[in-house]
């Protein structure tokens, strides 16, 4: 989207999560993605889920590879077993776009979540047409979260559960206490 207009004033954010074999987006493949449209009450509007078809061999060795897995043996077990009923990954490019242009139609989509900028790389990776109805702008909630650590002293729990749709909800819940605290902090 070389023609975004910089200074619209978005009315809508795109929260995503994607779970992966790893954070290398030339090497390791998407597993699961889930997405949510909320409006900047945090409303849903929208949401989509899916699990992304992969070769169980190359899901298996990237797996192995990466220590992270080695601390999530149920959610590992799970992604391998669901690998089969998967969707290809061109279908979910396909219907992500078809959720942006349904809600966001000419507006640009801003993402959002934690840590964002590694899910954008993943899209760059693998949904380049997705990518492209995309604004260059993204809410990433683990900035905040740098400032409100850093400045303010101030935590936010969150259960490590590393589900896409859970990943969305804890982020949006994150942002709206960070956004909640700095209201007080003003009173």
């Amino acid at each position: 989207m070389s023609d975004i207009n910089k200074h619209a004033v978005p009315t809508k954010i795109l929260w995503v999560d994607l779970e992966m074999t790893g954070l290398d987006a030339e090497q390791d493949v998407i597993l699961e993605v889930a997405a949510e449209v909320t409006d900047f009450n945090f409303k849903t509007i929208a949401s989509y889920e899916a699990c992304v078809r992969q070769p169980k061999d190359v899901v298996v060795d990237r797996m192995q590879k990466n220590i992270w897995w080695a601390d999530y043996p149920a959610n590992r077990d799970e992604f391998v077993q669901k690998l089969e009923q998967g969707k290809p990954g061109e279908q979910v490019e396909q219907e992500l776009m078809a959720l942006v242009q349904e809600h966001f139609g000419d507006e640009p989509a801003i993402l959002g979540g934690n840590s964002i900028h590694n899910d954008r790389n993943f899209i760059k990776q693998w949904w380049p047409a997705l990518d492209l109805k995309l604004h260059y702008r993204m809410l990433d909630v683990s900035s905040l979260k740098i400032v409100m650590q850093g400045k303010y002293g101030v935590q936010f729990e969150k259960k490590e559960v590393h589900r896409a749709f859970d990943d969305i909800q804890a982020s949006i819940a994150e942002l709206q206490y960070y956004l909640e605290y700095l209201k007080n902090e003003q009173e």
